[in-house]
């Protein structure tokens, strides 16, 4: 008998996108438990307060590296520790979903150490963009930036796929064109931190950085150098 009939009709998580998604809800878990009195004393009710100013980014932050010259360790770890800290149990749980389905697809696809490059080289670009381009002091904190990246990850799968067929590849773009019309809209109608410049921020840079990361990406790269 084949051993095929023993195999799991799910496909399981590859083990860093399980292991982000534990460590994100679980830092969740502890501030939200904190908060309600159930852990921690009295004292836990400012843990995440606590966080945010110490592991979130602001553009202050930066500008006050790039005026005085300094770029000490506590400041330059907020570029990747801002993702595992969030306002709320439902904006974490958002992108704790968002993480395992854009995740798994990354990983099996990309490979694990690729996956977290595409993770962690989304936050810091998305915190750039939203830092040199809206100048805006209030607090980024949340993984949308670095699921975002995620995303782009997945459209440049998507993108590749229907450049194979010869579809249309502008339909690799239909779901991050969604998810920014939806966060535009909300932002009109309710107003906020332009936050999404660091979402469409680190969109980008998880599409750039599958051109080098996806398997035969920096070779299919180097022969279109090289022919042009």
């Amino acid at each position: 008998m084949s051993d095929d009939t023993h195999e799991s009709p799910v496909n399981p998580l590859p083990p860093v996108v399980a292991a982000l998604f534990l460590v994100l809800m679980g830092i969740e878990a502890m501030f939200s438990l904190g908060q309600y009195g159930l852990i921690g004393g009295p004292g836990a009710v400012g843990w995440r307060l606590d966080a945010l100013q110490t592991y979130g980014f602001s553009a202050d932050v930066l500008n006050w590296m790039r005026d005085t010259g300094r770029y000490p360790a506590e400041h330059m770890i907020r570029f990747v520790s801002y993702p595992f800290v969030h306002a709320t149990f439902t904006q974490a749980l958002f992108s704790g979903v968002l993480l395992l389905a854009m995740g798994k697809m990354t990983a099996e696809v990309f490979g694990s150490l690729a996956m977290l490059v595409v993770f962690f080289g989304a936050a810091i670009g998305g915190a750039l963009s939203y830092a040199l381009l809206t100048q805006d002091p209030t607090w980024l904190i949340g993984a949308f930036p670095a699921v975002y990246g995620l995303i782009g990850a997945y459209t440049f799968i998507l993108w590749r796929s229907y450049e194979r067929v010869g579809a249309n590849k502008a339909r690799a773009f239909t779901l991050i064109a969604l998810l920014m019309g939806v966060q535009l809209l909300f932002g009109l109608l309710f107003g906020g931190p332009p936050t999404w410049v660091a979402d469409l921020g680190g969109f980008a840079c998880g599409f750039g950085l599958s051109f080098l990361l996806a398997p035969g990406g920096l070779a299919g790269l180097l022969r279109g150098v090289r022919r042009d």
